[in-house]
């Protein structure tokens, strides 16, 4: 909980712009020089784009879930939901044991009949794996197991990390990298296609081709027309990025090396859009043990500096995200004048002091000009009606410069407008509200040494505290 002579934070920018165990691969590189593993991933969706960049509707939320293995143990999966993509919180731990056998590499969807289900390898890396694993929930957090599919590609040896992926005509497909006895840590991309609505019968595989052997962890999102595929090159290590015109190809690999500046020893890419537009890539760090998320506003071309993942990282291994709206989410009303009380030191409010936010004591015997500072116009969000904006008395609104909230006049640049957007999340306290930078996904309004500023969840308690706020009739 914050002190009032907590310093300040140090600012991260000049202004806002627009010993855990090895994984499968590295204990494989220990044991011969060959490729370790491959895994062959999909969207979730599948095909995703400006339907689902959008702050949610007044009165529902956006839900990030992951059904990741452990990196202590691959007997069972963890439910992990976020409301940020960033800051994943447990739903249920040991959620799903399979009777026999293992699961990793779990990959969630949500299929058309409403059943949540999972598809996931079946065995430990040492193991012949020639069977993916089904399981169904109706509540993404109860599962229940279905069957083993045996893969039928002949002399296999490993069929690993199957993925769901729903194309743009409906159909449902997964996606998943298999080796042969005669290589049996070469891995090549394949795809089986669901030939009925129960998820029971599969169409025979088909191998994607112009992405190659030695090639693992392959993620796929549509765009329009056009496939785009996220792949680790196991030689040099390196995240590779290929398009192709077809689900199965011909991929042509556009970029190599280090193009996005994520780093070598990168593997387990999964994409997913968030609320603003951006697109966000997850990958598990291997070489250090870190889970880390990285931000693409130009569909791809470049990307933000990697950053870990709070809480989860170092203990979940290899998942997808499903996205979803669901009902619940708060519903702050619009043009409407709000004070905002901090939900964890409750004589506090916000207050504008010389164009800056502040979170000072304000009571009914403060005086007419404090109560009037503390006083804000909620509007919908200049760069998202979804989102929200808050006004001052004098028209000026709350933007983040330096990652200080402070209030200006309006400009009319887009990067004004995004600057001032706020994206409503669940507080902590009842009825309390987290506001969320539109530029900065993953970026809270938050007090810290009763300044109010923009910065990045750190998956704390107090983190979740100092960034709600209640908001009440004003003073």
């Amino acid at each position: 909980m914050n002190t009032p002579d907590r310093p300040a934070a140090v600012s991260t920018g000049t202004r806002s712009p627009n010993s855990l165990s090895p994984s499968r691969r590295g204990v494989l590189r220990a044991m011969a020089a060959l490729p370790a593993s491959a895994v062959l991933l999909g969207a979730l969706p599948g095909t995703l784009g400006s339907a689902l960049a959008a702050a949610p509707p007044r009165g529902s939320a956006t839900r990030y879930t992951i059904v990741p293995f452990l990196n202590s143990t691959d007997a069972t999966v963890n439910v992990y939901e976020s409301d940020d993509a960033a800051d994943f919180r447990l739903v249920k731990a040991s959620a799903y044991t399979p009777p026999a056998n293992r699961i990793r590499d779990a990959s969630i969807f949500r299929h058309s009949n409403g059943y949540y289900y999972v598809t996931y390898t079946t065995h430990t890396w040492q193991d012949t794996s020639t069977t993916i694993g089904f399981a169904r929930s109706s509540d993404r957090v109860n599962w229940t197991f279905l069957y083993d599919y045996t893969v039928p590609i002949a002399n296999l040896s490993r069929a690993w990390a199957p993925e769901w992926f729903v194309d743009s005509d409906g159909s449902v497909n997964i996606i998943l990298s298999c080796s042969t006895a005669n290589d049996q840590w070469i891995f090549t991309p394949y795809l089986l296609r669901a030939t009925n609505s129960a998820l029971t019968t599969w169409s025979s595989p088909v191998a994607l081709s112009g992405i190659g052997a030695n090639h693992i962890d392959t993620f796929i999102v549509k765009l329009g027309s056009t496939y785009h595929a996220f792949t680790k090159n196991e030689t040099t290590k390196y995240i590779e990025y290929a398009t192709a015109t077809a689900l199965t190809g011909p991929y042509t690999i556009r970029r190599t090396g280090n193009w996005a500046g994520w780093g070598g020893t990168r593997e387990g890419a999964a994409l997913v859009q968030l609320d603003n537009g951006a697109w966000r890539i997850f990958f598990d760090g291997y070489g250090d043990g870190s889970y880390y998320y990285s931000d693409s506003y130009d569909t791809f071309a470049t990307w933000s500096a990697p950053k870990k993942l709070p809480s989860i990282s170092g203990t979940a291994r290899h998942f997808t995200v499903l996205k979803e709206t669901v009902s619940g989410g708060v519903n702050v009303p619009a043009n409407v004048t709000r004070s905002f009380r901090s939900a964890n030191y409750t004589t506090r409010y916000w207050q504008e002091q010389s164009a800056l936010l502040n979170l000072p004591v304000v009571s009914s015997t403060s005086s007419a000009a404090e109560k009037q500072a503390s006083t804000f116009t909620v509007v919908p969000g200049l760069a998202d009606a979804g989102g929200y904006s808050f006004r001052n008395a004098a028209g000026n609104y709350l933007r983040h410069w330096d990652f200080r909230a402070r209030f200006d006049a309006n400009d009319g640049s887009s990067t004004f407008a995004r600057d001032a957007t706020y994206i409503a999340r669940t507080g902590t306290a009842s009825g309390s509200v987290r506001f969320e930078s539109y530029n900065y996904p993953g970026y809270y309004l938050r007090h810290y040494g009763f300044q109010l500023r923009v910065d990045p969840t750190d998956g704390s308690a107090v983190f979740r505290q100092d960034s709600s706020f209640v908001p009440v009739t004003p003073l």
